[in-house]
């Protein structure tokens, strides 16, 4: 429905190379990055705030590379929220459509079953001024919704609010995306919003799309070893495998059934790290020293040292308190084939 077509911009040295994208009917794509990648001059690009240097904007087939903002039927909704201060929320969800020349009475009802949508009936007469975080953020959803766009493009709309505000806007997106029916296009150098929220991830670094993939199968499956250090996963490994099956990482013998032989990028999953203070039978089993331990949302990562290889594992929490190790004690660090994952 939308595609994104070799798309370059050029700012002095920084450059946004050639992006290729393609967003599919109703879906939550999130655009997930470090700053200075390119993702917030994208969205602009999409919506017709910046002109391309080159490539293409289709929007159901159409070129829309050089069509005007207000001729493409987008929003966007920035992190600041931009609301006119002077105006009442009512008057600034109204503002579009009004200037759209939609009729006094469509607005009122528009207004009125958007405030609805987004819980937020109670603040129509209030100024802007006097709302908190969250509820800015509820009114510009509201005031992007309201000309009813069939693309949302949402620039980090939730990085600049308390932990708590967060965790319930999350939430109320997924239920707007779906009530709405809207392409959501979210950029994001946040994680979690990915993992909660998308649909579709696509992972971003300078300027150039590493990775599509749904958000379940990108924090299990990344196929690069620059992606998988963005995601900051743990235990990711220099692997030489000699024959089928059968590697080596710093000294310690790792075995797999997808191991093959050359030099691989390893990721062992740490919460498919099994700890035990006896021996146990599986296809890997390391005999380990407990570095450090750390309780963290109800799992507890424990830094294990076997041999010159570190590993991460993660262990909920009422399994570490009955295994009852601490640093300097020894125990067997085991994992089968559904923790390897190598590229």
């Amino acid at each position: 429905m939308l595609e994104l077509c070799g798309l370059k911009k050029r700012f002095g040295a920084w450059e946004l190379p050639g992006l290729d994208l393609a967003l599919e009917p109703g879906e939550y794509f999130m655009l997930l990055g470090p700053s200075g990648v390119g993702k917030s001059v994208t969205l602009e690009l999409i919506a017709g705030l910046q002109r391309p240097d080159s490539g293409q904007i289709l929007w159901k087939g159409q070129d829309i590379t050089h069509s005007s903002p207000e001729k493409r039927p987008f929003a966007i909704v920035y992190q600041d929220c931009a609301l006119f201060p002077h105006l009442s929320v009512r008057a600034n969800i109204a503002y579009g459509p009004k200037v759209a020349g939609v009729g006094r009475v469509e607005i009122d009802q528009r207004v009125d079953e958007l405030a609805e949508l987004v819980r937020i009936t109670d603040l129509l007469d209030r100024r802007v001024v006097s709302l908190s975080g969250g509820e800015e953020q509820r009114v510009a959803l509201a005031r992007a919704l309201v000309t009813r766009p069939e693309l949302l493009l949402l620039d980090e709309p939730l990085s600049a609010l308390d932990a708590s505000i967060r965790e319930y806007l999350r939430g109320e997106l997924q239920r707007l995306h779906k009530e709405s029916g809207a392409i959501f296009l979210h950029v994001t150098h946040a994680q979690r919003e990915a993992r909660h929220l998308a649909d579709r991830v696509g992972v971003v670094l300078d300027g150039r799309l590493e990775q599509v993939a749904t958000s379940t199968e990108l924090f299990r499956r990344p196929t690069s070893r620059r992606v998988s250090e963005f995601l900051g996963l743990r235990n990711l490994l220099d692997l030489r495998c000699s024959e089928p099956g059968r590697g080596e990482a710093r000294g310690v013998g790792i075995r797999g059934e997808a191991l093959l032989p050359g030099r691989a990028n390893l990721w062992i999953r740490p919460e498919e790290i099994t700890l035990t203070r006896g021996e146990p039978r599986a296809p890997n089993v390391l005999e380990a020293r407990v570095i450090s331990l750390e309780d963290v949302e109800l799992l507890t990562t424990f830094r294990l040292a076997c041999g010159e290889l570190e590993l991460v594992a993660m262990v909920p929490e009422a399994r570490a308190r009955t295994l009852g190790v601490g640093p300097g004690d020894r125990v067997f660090a085991s994992f089968g084939d559904d923790a390897l994952h190598s590229f």
